[in-house]
């Protein structure tokens, strides 16, 4: 299993969705910590997904030479937006599949899933986040391969803030 971490995709974060003009290298491994940290939250917290590496592994890579995972992250918020508004489920949900937010400069509605895992950490009600991610999938038009039907799974921690 192989997390592909872009960059330039990292910096653009940094630009577009901190407020950060010149990000030094402690601005971008905090990211890069923040995103593995979700990651792999349940093997710190309960969680009702993925609750060990093995696991993790096999919902996610289907097949070993298929081992590359896209990664994103949301919200991104900069100190100055942080205090506007909570995000919506929704909202988290939809910037997920945002190209803005991936950590690989990609275009994620060009292409097709094999599998895809959402972590929600916090007070998320399951229903709200399966009713997001039905609205995900008409709105982004989330493709699996021809021969792969792709499964959308969620795992929920309510422990880690």
């Amino acid at each position: 299993m192989s997390l592909v971490l872009h960059n330039e995709a990292i910096y653009d974060i940094c630009n577009q969705k901190l407020d950060i003009e010149r990000p030094t290298y402690t601005n971008i491994n905090k990211i890069i910590a923040q995103v593995v940290s979700g990651m792999t939250v349940s093997l710190r917290y309960y969680d009702s997904l993925n609750v060990d590496l093995y696991e993790f592994n096999k919902n996610l890579v289907p097949f070993p030479k298929v081992h590359f995972l896209l990664s994103s992250y949301a919200p991104f918020l900069s100190t100055v937006r942080a205090y506007h508004k909570d995000p919506s489920v929704f909202d988290i949900t939809d910037l997920a599949f945002d190209s803005a937010h991936m950590m690989a400069k990609c275009d994620p509605t060009n292409g097709r899933y094999i599998a895809c895992n959402l972590k929600y950490m916090g007070d998320v009600i399951p229903k709200d986040a399966n009713a997001a991610i039905i609205k995900a999938r008409e709105k982004l038009r989330i493709q699996s391969a021809d021969w792969w039907y792709v499964g959308i799974r969620c795992g929920f921690c309510y422990n880690a803030q």
